[in-house]
């Protein structure tokens, strides 16, 4: 069982906070180090950039994997999410984990005056998000074309090779989050379950998984009682985090 930490947003954090944790992490010899991308849930506290005080994990650590959990789609346009990735990804040599969810706290989009839509409108945009990253990765000339989202010729480098950046998708829905999960992802994660309900989302995601090509059978599916990565890997060498949601 690989065993990782999540700061959360209600933990106040600066630089020098920031960097003794990942320090202590990485010498404690846990696996990962995550933080949830929210500008606050509940009561507002100072709290650094998340994506900048990735770089400070690349520059920290030699080898956690560390990313968020989860960025939410409506923060910020997909090409620069995307572009932030592959550079952290370069920087970390393949440690940054690309966590992506829909977004779910209408609070601090209102305050921030970010776009709420509707959940069906949060879910295409996720997926055409993935699909949009996917292409300015690993295209010489990346174009997607979509509802929401465009790029029309990059070539934004260094394009990482492929499988990366690992994409991990949060969210407990058994029917657009967990399809998302399957067809894209290489963990899923989602808050505890109690045993019926995590069974039944690990059987809608095994459905899911296999309209997809991809053989649920073959995994190791593993609950704990926290935000986890328990890999369930994949005839392809894929691997699905089936860690309670």
């Amino acid at each position: 069982m690989d065993v990782g930490i999540i700061i959360g947003e209600a933990t106040p954090l600066g630089w020098e906070r920031w960097r003794h944790i990942c320090q202590l992490i990485e010498r404690l010899e846990f696996n990962s180090l995550f933080r949830s991308d929210h500008y606050f849930n509940g009561k507002q506290k100072d709290a650094i950039d998340v994506y900048l005080s990735f770089v400070m994990a690349a520059q920290e650590t030699e080898r956690i994997r560390f990313g968020p959990l989860v960025t939410p789609v409506t923060f910020r346009q997909p090409v620069n999410v995307g572009r932030m990735a592959q550079q952290l990804d370069s920087l970390a040599d393949g440690r940054f984990v690309m966590g992506l969810g829909a977004g779910w706290y209408p609070d601090e989009h209102e305050i921030y005056g970010i776009d709420f839509p509707p959940g069906p409108e949060r879910y295409d945009r996720l997926e055409e998000a993935i699909a949009l990253m996917k292409e300015l990765w690993y295209s010489e000339s990346g174009t997607f074309e979509g509802t929401h989202y465009r790029i029309i010729g990059t070539n934004s480098k260094p394009h990482p090779p492929a499988g990366r950046p690992p994409i991990l998708i949060g969210g407990t829905g058994p029917r657009r989050t967990l399809r998302i999960a399957a067809e894209h992802a290489y963990e899923w994660n989602a808050m505890p379950l109690d045993l019926d309900d995590y069974r039944a989302a690990n059987e809608a995601l095994a459905a899911h998984c296999e309209d997809f090509g991809r053989d649920p059978r073959t995994s190791a599916a593993r609950c704990s009682s926290s935000p986890r990565s328990a890999p369930m890997s994949t005839k392809k060498g894929w691997r699905c985090n089936a860690s309670g949601t």
